[in-house]
């Protein structure tokens, strides 16, 4: 819930009370559509009262009122889709939580990302109707993240919803034996979000930060509903360690910064506090997780002094558990990057030669990127120059093409 209601924004009571109202809505009626429809109704008459009354003491409470007499005039206008809908209000009563005494909305989100998430969508789907439903951004905002046509996007999301209908997906939380199987689903869904918004597909800028923040506040989102969950913790806090760098990772001309360039000064120590202190709670209680030891690794980053003061051996030994949880050719390459430090360049090259034959790092830009970097560390210049050109064609931002150009005219130099 919104803190301080009384002197919030309309703005913000709108962006908190969206999801709330959206899951209430759909648990109660058991239709996305419906209630995506007169969640809307219900903001655009809040926005036409609210300026003139002020924000009233509970919003939510206001905006589900609203919503339901809404889509109670819809359902009598329209029998048969309401003899539809009582059939799956019936579920939906039995298992509906007892209403808030103070007039609250409960926090039924966590149905929704179960349902968002849910494995019989295909996997770019379930991404969508996340941004749509949860993060609250329109069609047209989410084909920007996707960097595809609004059409094409509105039909993506009408298919997923189309799809939730007719396999008749439920909108409720796995139970307990369920849970594990599901949550890496939805915590990778969220994941998703957050690495195109750390590092773009393509485009202008190297980095969407909209869309990284979104993610962020959808894990904290999921945190507050899952607070025994240490994978929770995990993804949180490596979202958290990787966003702090993000104003040192481009120059002023938004050019790409390297970890080992970056004016760490600027980087976000709150931020860096608060991930770290998720570290502790993700590793501890049991087996690390994915999520986890990825934070782990960023925290070593974030948490050295310099380039050289890096705790290298520990992050090749994170990597080595990484490779047992998740093995793939890109922890196989992040881990000779890191041998690299440690050994030299002509370990961590070793090691990226072995992967050349990898299908999925043909067309991964930092792959020969990385070949680069220890060609020309050791002083073989034009295979270095040629592993940059490589790099180049695959790039797919245009501050990363910036960067490899410039490494590429520095290699190229007699």
């Amino acid at each position: 819930m919104v803190p301080e209601r009384a002197g919030a924004s309309v703005e913000a009571v709108f962006r908190e009370e969206r999801g709330l109202l959206l899951a209430a809505l759909v648990r109660r009626f058991g239709d996305l559509d419906l209630a995506e429809e007169v969640t809307s109704e219900a903001i655009e008459a809040a926005l036409t009262h609210w300026p003139v009354d002020g924000v009233p003491p509970k919003p939510g409470a206001w905006l589900m009122t609203t919503a339901r007499r809404k889509a109670v005039d819809r359902l009598r206008r329209d029998q048969a889709y309401a003899a539809r809908l009582a059939v799956l209000q019936v579920e939906a009563d039995r298992a509906a939580p007892a209403p808030s005494p103070d007039g609250e909305l409960p926090d039924e989100r966590l149905q929704l990302f179960f349902t968002c998430a849910h494995p019989a969508l295909p996997a770019e789907d379930r991404t969508a109707l996340t941004l749509r439903c949860l993060a609250g951004l329109t069609t047209p905002e989410v084909a920007r993240a996707f960097l595809v046509p609004s059409a094409t996007m509105g039909k993506r999301i009408v298919r997923a919803k189309n799809r939730i209908r007719t396999a008749r997906i439920p909108f409720r939380v796995p139970d307990a034996a369920e849970l594990p199987s599901r949550l890496p689903g939805v915590l990778q869904v969220v994941y998703s979000i957050f690495t195109e918004g750390y590092a773009a597909s393509s485009g202008p800028d190297l980095q969407r930060l909209d869309l990284a923040e979104e993610a962020i506040r959808l894990a904290r989102i999921l945190r507050r509903l899952l607070p025994a969950e240490r994978e929770v913790a995990g993804l949180l806090a490596l979202m958290l360690l990787v966003h702090a760098r993000r104003d040192a990772r481009t120059g002023h001309d938004g050019d790409l910064v390297l970890l080992d360039d970056q004016d760490r000064a600027r980087w976000d120590r709150t931020m860096i506090e608060e991930g770290a202190a998720l570290v502790l709670v993700a590793l501890t209680g049991g087996p690390p997780g994915l999520y986890g030891v990825q934070a782990a690794i960023a925290a070593l980053h974030d948490e050295a002094p310099d380039v050289a003061g890096t705790d290298w051996p520990q992050i090749v030994g994170l990597y080595d558990v990484l490779r047992g949880l998740a093995p793939s050719p890109v922890v196989e390459l992040n881990r000779a990057v890191a041998v690299a430090m440690r050994d030299g360049p002509a370990a961590g090259l070793a090691l990226l030669d072995a992967l050349s034959d990898e299908p999925r790092l043909q067309s991964y830009a930092p792959f020969p990127a990385a070949r680069g970097e220890l060609l020309s560390r050791l002083g073989r210049l034009p295979e270095a120059a040629a592993a940059y050109q490589d790099a180049l064609a695959l790039a797919g931002t245009e501050p990363e093409r910036a960067h490899l150009r410039r490494r590429l005219a520095e290699r190229s130099k007699p």
